[in-house]
Parts: C-alpha cells; sequence; structure tokens
C-alpha cells in the first residue's frame, strides 16, 4: 500500500508519540507541524495561474516549518507543470521529492487539527490514510494547563478545541471507513507494541521493531519518552500521565470538564467521575459549569463564524524575511 500518512488530533493529545514512533519506521519520512492544508490549501486562488504558483511557491520556500522538507522552487515547478494544478499535487510533490531524496517509500504529515480538514484531504489524496489520537479531556486539559500556565479565561478553548476535535473524530471514522483510525492515547501507552502493530497493519507496511526505540522524527521528538511532566530515556513510554489530572486540577475543574463533555467521553470510554450531572459538585460548581458552557458555546461560534469570514494564512512570525537564508 502506498499514499500520504496524516496523524492528527488536538494538541497534548499524544500526537507527538505517534509521530516518533512513526518516523523511527525504517521506510517512512515523517515530519511534523507543516499545517499545509490549514495555512495553504486555496489561499493563492487557480495554481494554474502561474502568478499564484509563484506566489504560493514563494511562501512555501520562506515557511519556516517548511523548511525540513528542503522545497526547491524550480524543481517542484517543474513536475508542478506535467500534472493538474491542484493544492493536493502540490503538497504531494513537495513532500515526495524529499522522500525520494531520502531513498524511503513512504511520506507523512504530523499536524494538529487536520481531522478538520479531512474532507479536503481525501478529496486530493484518496489514498491517504488518517490517525487521530483522543486523549481523555481531563488529563489534556492539565496538560495544557501544565504547560501554559492557568486562566480561567481559557477553560472555554481548552474544552472547545477537545469538543470540536472529538466531533470531527467520530465523524471522519463514520464517513471514511478503512481510511480514518482514531486511536485513544491511552490505549497506546497501555500497550504500546499491540497499537503499534495495529496502526502499521492499518497503513499496510511492516511493523518493525525498531519503531519502539523511538529514535526517528526531529531532535526535540527524541528527547524522551512520552510525558512532559518527568525525563525519560528514549524509548521508555510512561502510563503516569494518565489519570493525572486527579492530582493536577481542581474538583470544581473536573465537574465542568465532564458536565461538558461526558456524553463524548462515555462514546470512547473514559469513566465519569461523577455518572450523573452535578452529582459530585456544590450548586457553586454547578453554576460555574452552567458558565462555563455558553463560554464554550460562544468559544465554538466564534470559531466557525471566523473560518468562514476569512481565510488564514501562515503567520508572520513564521515566515522568513524575502531573500533571507531563512
Amino acid at each position: 500500500m502506498s499514499g500520504p500518512i496524516l496523524v492528527t488530533g488536538a494538541d497534548r493529545s499524544g500526537t507527538t508519540l505517534l509521530y516518533t514512533l512513526l518516523a523511527s519506521h525504517p521506510s517512512i519520512m515523517m515530519v511534523r507541524r507543516t499545517n499545509l492544508w490549514r495555512w495553504f490549501d486555496g489561499r493563492f486562488g487557480d495554481l494554474a495561474d502561474p502568478e499564484n504558483l509563484a506566489r504560493c511557491l514563494d511562501v512555501m520556500t520562506r515557511y519556516q516549518r517548511l523548511s525540513v522538507l528542503s522545497p526547491d522552487p524550480d524543481a517542484i515547478r517543474a513536475e508542478f507543470a506535467a500534472g493538474p494544478p491542484g493544492y493536493g499535487r502540490l503538497f504531494e510533490i513537495l513532500f515526495a521529492q524529499q522522500a525520494a531524496r531520502m531513498g524511503l517509500p513512504r511520506w507523512g504529515d504530523k499536524s494538529l487539527h487536520t481531522e478538520l480538514q479531512a474532507g479536503r484531504v481525501f478529496s486530493e489524496w484518496p489514498q491517504a490514510r488518517m490517525i487521530q489520537v483522543v486523549r481523555d479531556p481531563r488529563d489534556r486539559f492539565a496538560s495544557v494547563v501544565g504547560r501554559a500556565g492557568p486562566g480561567s479565561e481559557r477553560r472555554a478553548s481548552i474544552v472547545g478545541r477537545w469538543l470540536r476535535s472529538t466531533r470531527a473524530a467520530v465523524r471522519n471514522a463514520r464517513r471514511y471507513p478503512g481510511r480514518y483510525l482514531v486511536l485513544r492515547y491511552e490505549d497506546l501507552v497501555a500497550d504500546p507494541w499491540e497499537h503499534t502493530r495495529r496502526v502499521c497493519e492499518f497503513l499496510g507496511v511492516e511493523f518493525e521493531p525498531a519503531m519502539m526505540e523511538m529514535r526517528g522524527g526531529d531532535d526535540r521528538s527524541r528527547e524522551g519518552g512520552n510525558s512532559s511532566f518527568e525525563e525519560l530515556p528514549p524509548g521508555v513510554i510512561s502510563t503516569r500521565s494518565v489519570g493525572r489530572y486527579r492530582q493536577a486540577l481542581e474538583p470544581g475543574t473536573v465537574a465542568f470538564i465532564e458536565t461538558l463533555c461526558r456524553r463524548l467521553m462515555r462514546r470512547f470510554g473514559y469513566t465519569l467521575d461523577s455518572p450523573r450531572p452535578g452529582a459530585m459538585g456544590s450548586v457553586r460548581h454547578l453554576g460555574d459549569a452552567a458558565g462555563g458552557a455558553v463560554r464554550v458555546l460562544a468559544w465554538l461560534v466564534r470559531e466557525r463564524y471566523g473560518e468562514l469570514r476569512r481565510r488564514r494564512s501562515v503567520p508572520d512570525h513564521r515566515l522568513a524575511e524575502a531573500g533571507g537564508d531563512g
């Protein structure tokens, strides 16, 4: 089997762990955080127009997160001219040329929230395989706050992103059977060998024991195992991050998350600390959850409305100066 590999999910869900395992496969080139479908797809108009293509390639070559692919505008332009002028084909050429330079037959990308562009991905890349990692929203919340710091104003966006991402997981798995795999982070860390074999079977590649040494990927992903809260040597996958929210979060915060996420939590097999809404909390906790629900809904509406109104482009701080060496 051939075809692009896409690893996706919400931030702090365990996507980097899966990326590192796949990047350690001797036949797969994996990169991460390119966000091509978010920042580039459709942003420059019809690529049959040479001026639009030139603008797109200019930004691609200056986009710092694509430097790992060593984009060669002349080589890309020459190959692109030989076929239909679609964005998916342009992205494919970019990846495939670098994979060919490395002598690897398969390639893929790990970018957050590509699940939201699954329709576009599969329309352009019918042979693609997407794997979405889903994590307990309470542990993910604790991980996000542990990295970014506390702030009640951020609670709505943290929960909103989980809801939006996980709803997409349900929708995409139903729409694209055989091409879309949803993998729970907790299952992967509990039995990494078994679930890495499962991923390989889904991708149509041979499982390689070298994957479990996690020596692939970029320098940062090779620094250790799968925890942000403890030092682990490469190849060590810990389960200590599972259930960590019990030590990291206040009961009111847990009640807030469970009240908003309980239906999807049950669907993915996450046990609720409170089986009934409000059973574990005080009236104040219920009030916080109700107010939080309004803020989460408002956040979801703003995100969706904003996407419909504006075309997002690569942030300026991710671009090298024109004419510079990046």
